[in-house]
């Protein structure tokens, strides 16, 4: 389909599913990466840029970066760094010639070929919420999370188009034994998505057994797995200031087979960091360039992305505040120097709303505009966080995801066109003075694809709303997301293919999993 083109499609698009039971049909646009093609916002300038890159290298140099990874700390001693004890120190120049070694964007293949990402040149991929331990709905309000809600949200992230990375695990399913966990989550992942799939960097079991399974469902050999990204992984530095065993443990063994690792400090303005936000931008780039130094040293030309989590605190209660104009500005700010450096940049989708209320929505939008001017390429948490990523809501994935094909369709060429058919002369004159344009050829030939369609957005005044049953946007939303749920089909998977996962989960299990200590 003609990218260009913006026009609604029935459920799964290219690659999706397109069957639907019960006469329920998701209708939405069709499957694509958009590409940002705005010029970014940048709150500073280039001394400011050049301020806030001084104050990350000072800090590398002058202060250090504690690596609680023996092996992490052998690899940075070989490489001329100035090590005592835990504590790394590194100079400017070989920073920057580490950082200079990274790709400027990478290409990401699961397993069907047609759900490809690239992360950089502009293209921004949407991840689904990841990580929450709890689950709210309308229905059933706010519980632990559970593997059966963990399999909803595995279902709405295949289904929408808009989210094209199925990233950690939409909740936490707490009923499975931690030693097993990843073993039945990424079971589901791969057979009930598609798409692009996380492995969580939290010890050699868990990455291993997860780059094996991926490797499995796209039926790829070591070498094919090996030879080009299928995959990636996320990992947080524990700010201020350090980075911890399991998940640097993790990104070396996923950067050394080639598959991606985005480097996501945590940085909470005031609590974690200082409380400006040249200062926490500066701390959270410290600690992002110093796992990136890292692994282009140990994996000269690894695909790596730089990721920005830094916001505010409410300085009364210490909370997180998400989607603030603090947060606005700290991932613009984070995009220049993600673009100074020549790396992808990672942004996030969130709010500290506890159900999908007004506050949600504007909280969210301005966090997911924020990524639009960032020029952020990956963009965790685009569909379904609540309370300040404590709750994943299936009302709120449905809702976010009515804002993620506004960005789409807000990308899409045609919007800016001013090729003489656009500037639309011709149908001036015709329609002429006191006419209207609803009824000529120009309007007629563009019709179906002239205009954003919504999802769950109601846009008829409020006596035809109020006649026509007066349901509001979380319950409309409970409806898709039921509709969802309830006629599920999973995408096509070669059943040998299954079989060889479920005899490689069943040997793990027998083996034990992974320990849960570390």
């Amino acid at each position: 389909m003609d990218d260009s083109v913006a026009r609604r499609t029935r459920q799964g698009g290219r690659g999706g599913n397109a069957r639907r039971a019960s006469g329920f049909q998701l209708e939405q646009r069709p499957w694509r990466v958009p590409r940002n093609t705005d010029r970014p916002v940048e709150p500073v300038d280039e001394a400011g840029v050049q301020a806030i890159h001084a104050g990350a290298m000072r800090i590398l140099s002058d202060i250090g970066i504690e690596f609680l990874n023996d092996e992490a700390l052998t690899i940075l001693r070989d490489a001329g760094c100035r090590v005592d004890g835990q504590n790394v120190r590194m100079d400017a120049d070989f920073v920057m010639e580490m950082v200079g070694r990274a790709p400027a964007s990478f290409t990401i293949t699961p397993r069907n070929p047609a759900r490809q990402v690239t992360i950089g040149d502009g293209y921004m991929a949407f991840v689904n919420v990841s990580s929450p331990p709890n689950a709210w709905d309308l229905v059933r309000g706010k519980r632990p999370g559970d593997f059966a809600t963990f399999r909803e949200f595995m279902m709405l992230t295949q289904a929408f188009n808009c989210i094209h990375i199925a990233g950690g695990y939409p909740v936490e399913p707490i009923d499975i034994h931690p030693s097993v966990r990843h073993l039945d989550c990424l079971y589901e992942k791969l057979t009930l998505t598609d798409k692009v799939c996380h492995a969580y960097s939290l010890g050699r079991e868990r990455v291993e057994d997860v780059m094996d399974m991926v490797r499995i469902a796209g039926g790829l050999s070591h070498a094919e797995f090996e030879a080009a990204p299928r995959m990636y992984t996320n990992i947080n530095s524990v700010s201020p200031l350090k980075h911890d065993f399991p998940m640097i443990d993790g990104a070396l063994r996923l950067a050394r087979r080639g598959q991606p690792v985005i480097v996501t400090p945590f940085t909470l303005a005031g609590a974690m960091a200082p409380v400006t936000m040249a200062g926490a931008v500066a701390l959270s780039i410290a600690e992002g360039l110093a796992a990136v130094a890292l692994l282009q040293y140990a994996a000269p030309g690894c695909p790596v992305g730089i990721g920005t989590f830094t916001s505010n605190v409410d300085m009364r209660s210490g909370a997180p505040a998400f989607g603030t104009p603090e947060y606005m500005r700290a991932t613009q700010i984070t995009g220049q120097l993600a673009r100074f450096y020549g790396l992808p940049l990672r942004s996030s989708g969130v709010c500290t709303a506890n159900v999908p209320d007004g506050q949600a929505m504007w909280e969210t939008s301005n966090s997911l505009w924020a990524a639009v001017q960032s020029g952020s390429n990956m963009v965790y948490h685009a569909a379904g966080w609540l309370e300040g990523g404590l709750i994943a809501s299936p009302e709120k994935f449905v809702m976010d995801c009515e804002l993620l094909q506004m960005i789409e369709r807000y990308m899409e060429p045609d919007l800016v066109a001013t090729d003489p058919e656009s500037i639309a002369f011709d149908a001036v004159r015709d329609v002429g003075a006191g006419g209207h344009f609803f009824g000529c050829a120009h309007t007629q030939a563009r019709y179906a694809t002239a205009f954003y369609d919504p999802l769950v957005s109601d846009w008829r005044n409020y006596e035809a709303w109020a006649q026509a049953g007066a349901v509001e946007t979380p319950e409309r939303a409970h409806r898709i997301y039921r509709g969802i749920v309830d006629t599920f089909e999973a995408p096509p998977m070669d059943p040998a293919i299954r079989e060889e996962l479920q005899a490689f989960v069943a040997r793990r299990k027998e083996e034990g999993g992974a320990p849960t200590d570390f």
